[in-house]
């Protein structure tokens, strides 16, 4: 039995998680939180994950029932995320890797959500909508490796959605994108906005911009409610989403489409998948926010089937990187 203990620290969430061959023994996290209208800066986010770090560590041994003499390896983000957050969480784990004599994995963050959604569902070889505040990608496993079929070009959709609650001044807590999934339940008028699909690539950086200039003002005019417009974005966001995950599809004779990242949690963009893959025979795999968001968990999954596979990362290649492609990662423990 393999037991890996992962750290995850890119953004704004703090995790750390125990997995035993293929078991989630513990998973406890902490969210920072910002005021309205605001998002977070790398180094209050830094300092927050330094303050909690080890109350979250305590929690995940002791949710765990385990000693640190039964870990067999530390997992950790190396990469991408913001800098600071990353650097605080690798420092850690390059402390207790040496303090309990253990080897050490710098796990890269997207893999990370691939195998956990991997692990969860039991989906098989899916074609991959990897969405999040930082990241969004389509992939698709081939010859050893994460190849990435579609991104945005500019921003993420959950930078987005993240931005356009600070224009309309909706709360952080939970998250931005989940507030904007409860207000788009009551919007009922549809503003036509920018849909932005070039080839297999997505923009979402116009139709932020389209927004933050008209939004003020089709609210303050009655013509459009808050409700309304975070309802239309979503429906144009999710529908280019839908067509260039299709057209992946498609492309690699999938019938799989597994969704990760944390605005995968998003009900709305689940439904109109799961619609995409019924009309094409094909089966749509998800999984819940114990899973979908950031977590500790997942770092310890991708690790202990790098551990698996006989990869180790060396001592001097333990630094952090905040562009770390998900097609850089040779995946050997892939059949």
């Amino acid at each position: 039995m393999v037991v890996i203990l992962g750290l995850e620290g890119s953004a704004n969430k703090i995790g750390i998680g125990i997995v035993e061959d293929g078991k989630v023994l513990s998973n406890p996290r902490r969210t920072y939180i910002t005021p309205p209208g605001e998002g977070f800066q790398p180094r209050e986010t830094a300092k927050h994950h330094r303050e909690n770090v080890l109350t979250v560590l305590r929690e995940a041994l002791q949710e765990a029932n385990i000693t640190p003499q039964k870990i067999d390896a530390i997992a950790y983000t190396k990469g991408p995320g913001m800098g600071a957050p990353l650097a605080s969480m690798a420092v850690v784990a390059r402390t207790i890797a040496k303090l309990w004599n253990k080897p050490i994995l710098g796990v890269n963050h997207c893999i990370g959500h691939i195998e956990m959604g991997r692990l969860i569902t039991g989906a098989e070889n899916p074609t991959v909508l990897y969405v999040s505040g930082g990241n969004t990608q389509i992939i698709a496993y081939a010859e050893k490796k994460y190849r990435i079929f579609g991104e945005t070009i500019d921003i993420a959709i959950g930078n987005c959605l993240d931005r356009f609650a600070r224009v309309i001044k909706l709360s952080n807590d939970p998250s931005p994108g989940y507030n904007i999934e409860q207000a788009a339940k009551l919007g009922k008028k549809f503003l036509p906005l920018p849909y932005v699909v070039k080839g297999m690539d997505v923009s979402f950086s116009g139709i932020l911009s389209y927004l933050e200039d008209r939004a003020e003002k089709l609210i303050s005019t009655g013509e459009y409610t808050k409700e309304d417009l975070c309802y239309s974005l979503q429906e144009t966001i999710f529908a280019m989403l839908i067509e260039t995950t299709e057209r992946a599809m498609a492309h690699c004779g999938s019938n799989e489409v597994l969704i990760v990242g944390g605005v995968g949690c998003n009900k709305r963009l689940q439904d109109m998948m799961e619609v995409m893959c019924n009309e094409r025979g094909g089966k749509l795999f998800g999984t819940d926010m114990r899973f979908c968001i950031d977590n500790g968990a997942m770092i310890a999954q991708a690790g202990w089937e790098m551990y698996n596979a006989g990869i180790r990362t060396d001592w001097e290649d333990t630094a952090i990187t905040q562009r770390y492609r998900t097609d850089d990662v040779l995946a050997t423990w892939r059949q």
